[in-house]
């Protein structure tokens, strides 16, 4: 199997048994890195220290990334524009904090017959929400559901103005008297 060393040095190929001598002879463990290569690669190190620091970059790679939940607005095929507005609003709001939004429109009984209705309160939905979000899913049926996945949209950095610079005031120039 092929060696390296604490400090990150190839000590070269060696049989399992020299390689793990030599890894108790300095106090370290001998860890198998790449068990699939030809010939194995291990690294003499520290494991438990190993492992607290995998730990350690693990815990705040976790507190870097952003959990995005879905929130849900439901509709229904005689939704009045007060309520429409209302909803659109809690919508549009849901995907500037970040989380994805499901417009979901529950048909009841005889509603099945006239789905188009359905499709175009959430197609509406989709056209006045516009840029601040991007469509996940289009507008689908799930049994008596039509639902759709509306995702924030890309954030836009806000430009700073370009500041004019102060232009120079012409310099006077003296005249002779005359």
């Amino acid at each position: 199997m092929r060696v390296i060393n604490d400090a990150g040095e190839q000590l070269g190929i060696m049989p399992p048994f020299e390689a793990l001598k030599t890894a108790r002879e300095r106090g370290l463990d001998l860890v198998e890195v790449s068990p699939n290569a030809v010939p194995p690669v291990c690294r003499i190190q520290d494991y438990g220290k190993f492992l607290y620091e995998k730990d350690k970059s693990d815990r705040a790679a976790r507190k870097k990334q952003k959990i995005i939940t879905i929130k849900e607005v439901k509709f229904s095929v005689t939704v009045d524009e007060h309520d429409y507005q209302t909803k659109k609003n809690q919508a549009v709001r849901f995907l500037h904090e970040g989380d994805k939004v499901k417009a979901s429109l529950r048909f009841k009984g005889r509603q099945m017959a006239h789905r188009e209705l359905g499709y175009a309160i959430i197609n509406r939905l989709i056209q006045d929400i516009g840029d601040t979000g991007i469509v996940e899913f289009m507008p689908r049926m799930e049994g008596t559901t039509l639902h759709a996945i509306i995702a924030p949209g890309k954030k836009e950095v806000p430009k700073k103005p370009a500041t004019p610079k102060p232009e120079a005031a012409p310099q006077p120039t003296a005249q002779p008297a005359s």
